[in-house]
């Protein structure tokens, strides 16, 4: 198979293709209506093994728990791994909701080219990104919810004799800190000084969205901030310039960027939702940028391309100053073997900060 013809779009339709269409899905054997699988408390259920090569080109699901209604942060409880050609360690390692392209275990309707949230309220979950394989595919749920998972899916894939030789597996991977290291405000001569100054001339204690090894093009990601202060000043928990390292290159890296926002192709602390199909903004916070934050940014038209390594970080605040819940999910291509993925965090260090988890982390709003 031409290589360039692999993955269908408006530009190549006109293209015989020499593959054949096929798709798992949970739906009734007995021919009845209950298309569904039912995954118990602390189980792994596999969900699709698929035998030779090919690629999945779409992922659809929605979910409840018992009593016909989600489990509160079901989204950050269920845990949605991929793996390629029989390989061991996972390629995609992600809570369900963070893979599907919004953190905080909620959903909001919005529309991306790789990723959507879809009505009703954000709850249909698809994926357009292209997952190939040489020899099989193996993908699997598991929850970690108090209670029965009711699952609903469609994995929607292509098989063909051969999968070209320079083929790129597809990764996905989940990160937290809570929280990042900052500094105290209270240590500044005034506010202002907290948001704007210092001198980070090294990148060293930067959030991390990805590191890779290999060969391979970083597809961009998903970030979620939850701020943490408390401030009637001005309390934007942006600032913080992307820097992105490619086969250990030292600071400045070549790909350096000017700030939070900037990044995510948006200006002046927005707070207005929007969403494109490379960028956009699906959460804006509340008022003085409080609470929650979804922002992503997909390098589709402009992939970053690494041939040993990445590295790829962001400040969280101007020089790293701010201590806020951080968290994220990079996508992208690399050979194989890959780098084995940190073991994902337990349930109760994924959930959503709330009033209770403030308390057993020992977290203070700060107010200034």
């Amino acid at each position: 198979m031409n290589q360039s013809n692999m993955v269908a779009g408006l530009h190549n339709l006109m293209y015989a293709r020499h593959s054949k269409r096929k798709r798992i899905s949970s739906y009734d054997r007995s021919g009845g209506n209950d298309d569904r699988i039912y995954i118990q408390p602390g189980e792994t259920r596999i969900i699709a093994d698929i035998q030779g090569a090919g690629m999945i080109t779409h992922i659809w699901m929605t979910h409840m728990n018992e009593g016909f209604q989600a489990e509160e942060h079901s989204l950050r409880k269920i845990v949605f791994k991929c793996y390629w050609d029989g390989e061991i360690n996972p390629s995609v390692l992600v809570p369900l909701g963070d893979f599907f392209g919004m953190g905080h275990a909620e959903t909001r309707n919005f529309v991306s080219a790789p990723l959507q949230m879809s009505p009703e309220d954000g709850k249909s979950l698809n994926s357009w990104w292209i997952m190939p394989f040489a020899e099989g595919a193996k993908l699997s749920i598991t929850n970690e919810c108090d209670t029965t998972l009711i699952l609903y899916f469609y994995i929607d894939y292509e098989t063909f004799e051969k999968l070209p030789e320079e083929t790129l597996r597809f990764h996905a991977s989940w990160h937290r800190e809570l929280t990042t290291k900052g500094k105290d405000p209270k240590t500044f001569r005034d506010h202002n000084a907290w948001c704007f100054e210092g001198d980070n001339v090294t990148g060293d204690e930067n959030y991390v969205i990805l590191e890779a090894e290999g060969k391979g093009h970083y597809c961009g990601c998903n970030i979620n901030i939850h701020n943490l202060h408390d401030s009637s000043k001005w309390d934007w928990p942006g600032e913080g310039d992307d820097m992105i390292f490619i086969d250990g290159e030292p600071w400045p890296p070549n790909l350096h960027g000017t700030g939070t926002e900037d990044y995510v192709n948006m200006a002046w602390c927005p707070t207005q939702e929007y969403h494109a199909p490379y960028h956009g903004l699906i959460l804006g916070g509340k008022d003085n940028w409080k609470g929650k934050i979804s922002y992503y940014r997909y390098h589709i038209q402009d992939p970053i391309m690494f041939e040993k390594s990445i590295r790829v970080t962001i400040e969280h605040g101007h020089n790293n100053n701010r201590s806020d819940d951080w968290s994220s999910t990079a996508y992208w291509y690399q050979s194989e073997p890959h780098k084995p993925f940190a073991k994902l965090p337990d349930v109760e260090d994924r959930l959503p900060v709330d009033e209770e988890l403030f308390s057993r982390l020992g977290i203070i709003k700060t107010k200034k």
